[in-house]
């Protein structure tokens, strides 16, 4: 008698609704990708089979979220789900003061705009592009503090998210205390392949941060899923719950930004929150003059409603293990095939190191667009870039050329089957076997900010 030595998982949810979707034939898919100028942003999603461009607000909710839309109290002022929403947040994550937003941009762009002066210097556990962007339109200056082993896809360091304090003292010496108006740190790092930061890491820098007397401004928007690794890689932790470790992950941090639409498992929706009286008060201010009142800020209160309820899902032990078990799945299944992957394998999604993948082309024939393009074009799975493009343009108009391209398999939670993985990879796997007659890109069109959104390509001959 054969004996079971690992048991197979499943998820902690049954479906109740379903969303047909539309077959398409190669001959079709290739018209689409041509006529989006090679830039998946671009697609129609009703040509798109399996849809892992984001896992930004496409997220199945609950039937607990959808119950909560009926009980939204859509008041202009003083909305009670504005205090739900408010006493979730202090009890979960801990922070003071909270500023609803429409989604983490505009909470980026408020905190940019009260914190940053011209000439500042801001640190991060690499950049993401909507926040540098906030930040150097306040006039402060982007600085990469994340360790060295974040930009090398083969690392196997279980926490390239980390910040290198020894990169960090460098600034401090160069430009003075008071050129940092707060170190940005991101959990599970997006632009790294979805990679934690350690608790470890984070009281280290908490340490050093009030020795110099500078904010930590937690970029928290896949903060649970940063708990789940400490979880699982962490000395001391593998007994606490992702809800304790989420609340000691925020009680070393000044203040947060987020993006609901991710961790929280809703379609819309995000914050500020912050311990500064001063800064809050600022901010309910200018949340008015770009949003609404301070007690909605850009969102209905059915909105507000469902984010409190995802975040308290988000927080529960077995969600996370199958979220990031799916996402281990595909991760598996594409080391299988021999395709290169960023390791260990992250927590939102799989990024594939598009410079091992097509090494006969120069990163200025942006490889990782070219090899998001070709997928489309195979199976109808809508991936996205995350290299070159994404990276844009220094403040003096040239490129940035970062060490990582990647193109970036984002799995929304909730939403795919195992039997979607499979396609997946089995896709990814016959695009690698023709990689040798796959051409570059040259680009045709370039917006002034987020280019990767919208510019528009062709192939080169």
């Amino acid at each position: 008698m054969k004996t079971i030595k690992k048991r197979s998982w499943a998820e902690p949810y049954k479906m109740k609704m379903v969303e047909l979707l539309k077959m398409t034939t190669e001959k079709q898919r290739l018209k689409a990708i041509k006529d989006a100028g090679y830039n998946t942003f671009l697609l129609p999603s009703a040509d798109v089979y399996i849809d892992l461009l984001t896992d930004s607000g496409t997220n199945s909710m609950s039937d607990r979220q959808w119950s909560a839309f009926m009980t939204g109290d859509e008041a202009y002022a003083g909305s009670k789900s504005y205090y739900i929403l408010e006493e979730t947040i202090q009890k979960y994550y801990g922070y003071k003061y909270v500023v609803p937003t429409h989604q983490g941009r505009a909470a980026e762009n408020i905190l940019s705009q009260i914190l940053i002066k011209k000439g500042d210097i801001v640190p991060g556990n690499m950049y993401f592009t909507t926040t540098r962007l906030h930040q150097e339109l306040a006039g402060g200056i982007f600085a990469d503090v994340i360790i060295d082993e974040a930009h090398d896809p083969l690392s196997e360091h279980p926490f390239k998210g980390n910040v290198d304090i020894a990169k960090l003292d460098k600034l401090v010496k160069k430009h003075g205390a008071k050129k940092i108006p707060y170190v940005c740190v991101a959990t599970n790092v997006n632009m790294a392949g979805g990679q934690p930061v350690s608790m470890e890491n984070l009281k280290e820098l908490r340490a050093y941060t009030k020795k110099h007397g500078i904010r930590i401004i937690h970029d928290m928007t896949r903060v649970a899923e940063n708990a789940f690794f400490i979880q699982q890689r962490e000395k001391g932790y593998a007994k606490k719950t992702i809800a304790q470790i989420v609340k000691e992950i925020c009680s070393y941090t000044d203040g947060a930004t987020m993006s609901a639409k991710k961790d929280a498992l809703v379609n819309i929706g995000g914050f500020m929150a912050i311990n500064d009286w001063d800064v809050f008060e600022e901010a309910r201010n200018l949340v008015v003059v770009y949003e609404g009142l301070h007690t909605y800020g850009g969102l209905a209160g059915r909105d507000m409603e469902a984010v409190a309820v995802g975040i308290v899902e988000s927080l529960n032990d077995d969600h996370q293990k199958a979220r990031v078990g799916q996402v281990e799945y595909l991760g598996h299944k594409m080391m299988e095939y021999n395709i290169p992957i960023v390791k260990p394998i992250g927590g939102h999604g799989i990024f594939v190191d598009a410079k091992a993948f097509l090494p006969h082309l120069t990163q200025d024939q942006f490889p990782a667009q070219t090899l998001a393009a070709e997928l489309y074009v195979d199976s109808g799975v809508r991936t996205m870039e995350r290299g070159i493009v994404s990276a844009g343009r220094k403040p003096n108009g040239e490129n940035y050329y970062p060490k990582l391209e990647l193109v970036r398999f984002t799995i929304p939670r909730r939403v795919y089957t195992q039997a979607h993985m499979d396609v997946i990879a089995e896709s990814a796997a016959a695009v690698y076997e023709r990689r040798k007659s796959i051409k570059g890109l040259k680009m045709v069109y370039e917006p002034k900010y987020l280019r990767f959104f919208q510019a528009r390509f062709e192939k080169l001959k």
